[in-house]
């Protein structure tokens, strides 16, 4: 069940579950057009990647027009292969775990280098779930398990309860 917003039916005072990019809060239940997003987002980020690619070749082939030589064009190809693998891995990371705020910060050079690898990683990740469910799922369980822990009626009176 959702409300008029899109978002689940929780009980007062309950935790709300955190929305996932393009996904909203449909991930909870997988309604609201779930698949048709997980599609869109499937498509969408294999197509910017393709063409992302379309413009590291168009970048390539400056580098050989400028004919800086041949090893800067090899650093140059060595450098966004290796970047688009690292942005691969930390993005494919965070999917199942929360990233160090710091270290997001600080690798934030080498994934705007390797946005390959990150769109790679969208993509392949959004052919099975939506990016970071898993994650959210497992965090929103928790903290409704918590909430119901913290909010269950104990049973009698604790007055009357007998002292050892």
């Amino acid at each position: 069940m959702s409300d008029d917003n899109g978002t689940p039916d929780t009980p007062k005072g309950g935790p709300r579950p955190e929305p996932i990019r393009f996904f909203g809060t449909t991930w909870v239940d997988h309604d609201g057009g779930y698949t048709a997003r997980r599609v869109a987002v499937s498509a969408g980020s294999l197509a910017a990647a393709a063409i992302s690619c379309l413009v590291l070749r168009f970048a390539y082939q400056g580098l050989n027009i400028a004919d800086v030589g041949a090893p800067v064009t090899f650093l140059v190809v060595v450098m966004f292969a290796v970047c688009s693998a690292l942005a691969f891995g930390h993005t494919w990371g965070a999917f199942t775990k929360r990233p160090d705020p710091e270290r997001q910060s600080s690798l934030r050079g080498l994934l705007t280098i390797g946005f390959v690898g990150s769109l790679l990683a969208y993509f392949f990740r959004s052919l099975t779930e939506a990016p970071g469910e898993k994650l959210h799922r497992e965090e929103y369980d928790q903290a409704r398990a918590a909430h119901e822990k913290r909010t269950s009626r104990r049973t009698g009176n604790p007055s009357r309860r007998r002292r050892s």
